[in-house]
């Protein structure tokens, strides 16, 4: 028993010494140890922020990559993910920031730069501009601008539109009824909805071509890529480098491209279309998925009716 006292009076003692010791070691000691941790974190907050915003710059650019591509409805679904991503990375950072910790004051305002630069890197011009772009607002019917040109709400008419007019410009044309409209030149990019009962003919464009809400149509057009929503009845004279895609559609067809006029090979040049590569017969319906059967919301226009007087 007087043993085992002695131990517990030992150990008693150790502890008390230890403390006393510890109480001993420098401020400055102290200090340098907190000040270790305090970068410890901020390193560990950089890496896991950068790691994060590498992520986001990789999916940025492949909207960035493909966005020049797109027609308007579908640049802004592009410009609603990239929204989505940039709230996501700012709740990411939100929730990497440390804790407030206990810090010498002389290290206060120290410590209080650092995290204010390293938690919260600056987004990417490209991105910045991307989302704040005003292309949605304008193709959805600002024709007055510089930017968009084209025809609307118009019956029975003839309307045509010249190169010097279109070069590289987008071309909104919508709610038009029993129209002929001819676009001679090489513009941007062609949307064409709420339409019926019109002839159109235009030269190469040299991004995407965009239908929607049309019907019984005849249209001539040469383009990148073709997307056709909501629209029926519709025959088209297609020359296209991509994949053309038809979504909510029925009575769809297709055949060559056949229009010409004194400039439109130099319009293609303009364009930067490949002449020598048209998909115009191989077509994507999101509406049908069976591969062994042929989709019946699009055909091929038999032979004996591709024989069009365009003029």
């Amino acid at each position: 028993m007087e043993s085992v006292s002695c131990s517990a009076a030992a150990v008693r003692t150790g502890d008390m010494e230890s403390q006393r010791d510890l109480s001993l070691v420098p401020e400055r000691l102290q200090r340098r140890e907190q000040e270790r941790q305090l970068e410890v974190e901020r390193r560990k907050q950089k890496r896991q922020n950068q790691e994060a915003a590498s992520r986001l710059q990789g999916l940025q650019k492949l909207i960035n990559d493909s966005v020049f591509f797109l027609a308007a409805y579908d640049l802004r679904q592009g410009q609603q993910a990239l929204a989505r991503l940039q709230a996501a990375l700012d709740e990411r950072r939100r929730e990497l920031q440390p804790k407030k910790r206990f810090a010498f004051k002389t290290r206060r305002k120290d410590a209080a730069s650092s995290t204010k630069v390293d938690a919260a890197p600056g987004i990417p011009p490209a991105v910045e501009s991307l989302r704040d772009s005003p292309l949605p607002k304008k193709a959805e019917g600002d024709l007055g601008s510089s930017w968009v040109c084209g025809f609307s709400n118009l019956e029975s008419q003839v309307l045509e539109k010249r190169a010097s007019e279109l070069h590289q410009r987008d071309v909104l044309l919508t709610e038009l009824s029993n129209c002929t409209v001819k676009l001679y030149g090489n513009p941007n990019t062609l949307r064409l909805t709420r339409t019926h009962n019109c002839k159109l003919l235009c030269g190469p464009v040299s991004t995407s071509v965009f239908l929607e809400d049309c019907s019984d149509c005849v249209l001539a057009v040469a383009c990148q890529q073709l997307r056709i929503h909501s629209t029926k009845d519709t025959r088209i004279f297609l020359q296209v480098t991509s994949r053309a895609i038809v979504e909510d559609c029925s009575g769809i067809q297709f055949a060559p491209y056949t229009w010409s006029y004194p400039e439109i090979d130099k319009d293609f040049e303009s364009s930067g279309l490949d002449r020598s590569k048209n998909n115009w017969n191989d077509v994507d319906d999101f509406n049908w998925l069976a591969r062994d059967m042929a989709s019946p919301n699009w055909s091929i226009l038999p032979e004996e009716e591709r024989n069009i007087q365009w003029d």
